[in-house]
């Protein structure tokens, strides 16, 4: 009975087909790799001929602002192609991946304040703890002039990937599947998959994806419970804002941190050290949602 709300997206998941669930997913793909070019290429055609490689390097890396946000923004790929392979493949109604919009907004609002103060407790807490100062970021004027797009451009990266791991894949396995270890283990499986680079975190690589496993049930269990995409979208959003636009590794995606941890995401020791202090905030954060949802 405990995800019984679920039942209000699960049946607008319309031809549960697991096929059409891997064509749908093809399609995802297809859809977020070519707006991504075509984004690419928009923000190529703004620059000067000489400065082109220099940005590509930045987006690669985003470690600058103007990387960091294209980075960002290439994400909403991800959530224009779930809403393509929604109404295409499932004949499904693009806003059913996220439930009625009323309730998810006051949901999202509910869960953002109660986990976003236990995400900024447990970043202070791990500040607290470092034996290391914190090294500067961005000037103080200057991320507050960035934060207008900066926020934006989190809530669109963290909502796209909410649409289709929670919205899309999680909605169309239960219709499909309706054991709950399936449809919660699944999508979020996918998800660390997609967090999986050992080419950044080196050693820590399989760490860093199973703390994404992690996440992603904890955002697959406020989505069953809640009935909407509010809550999921609000624990990743609050999160991301910590991580990104906070406090963030020294290197790769810290274009818009205001501080930096005094290590970068290939120093494996010191983000072993971290991750488990993450998690206990990620565990907090969860509860944190469910009790703000039960009011």
């Amino acid at each position: 009975m405990r995800y019984a709300p679920f039942a209000q997206m699960t049946q607008a998941a319309r031809r549960p087909q697991l096929w059409r669930l891997a064509l749908g997913v093809v399609m995802v793909v297809a859809v977020s790799f070519l707006l991504g070019q075509v984004l690419f290429g928009l923000v190529m055609l703004m620059v000067p001929a000489g400065s082109s490689a220099a940005l590509a390097e930045a987006i690669s890396r985003a470690d600058t602002p103007a990387g960091m946000l294209v980075l960002l923004l290439s994400m909403g790929g991800l959530g224009v192609g779930a809403a393509v392979a929604a109404r295409v493949v499932h004949d499904r109604a693009p806003r059913s991946l996220v439930g009625p919009p009323p309730l998810a907004l006051s949901q999202f609002l509910r869960t953002g304040l109660a986990a976003g103060g236990a995400a900024l407790l447990g970043a202070v807490l791990m500040v607290w703890a470092l034996q290391q100062p914190l090294q500067p970021g961005l000037p103080p004027l200057r991320w507050l002039a960035l934060l207008p797009l900066a926020l934006p451009a989190i809530l669109i990266q963290t909502s796209s990937e909410e649409l289709l791991f929670r919205g899309y894949l999680q909605s169309q396995l239960a219709a499909r599947l309706p054991q709950p270890w399936v449809w919660l283990t699944v999508p979020s499986a996918l998800f660390a998959l997609g967090h999986y680079a050992p080419g950044t975190y080196g050693t820590a690589a399989t760490s860093v994806a199973i703390w994404a496993f992690l996440f992603g049930l904890a955002a697959a269990d406020l989505t069953a419970r809640s009935g909407t995409l509010g809550p999921a979208i609000a624990l990743h959003f609050v999160n991301n804002i910590v991580a990104l636009a906070l406090f963030a590794p020294q290197g790769d995606m810290s274009g818009l941190a205001l501080r930096l941890w005094p290590f970068g995401p290939s120093d494996t020791e010191a983000l072993m050290r971290m991750l488990p202090m993450d998690l206990v905030t990620l565990l907090v954060s969860w509860l944190a949602a469910r009790l703000a949802l039960r009011r």
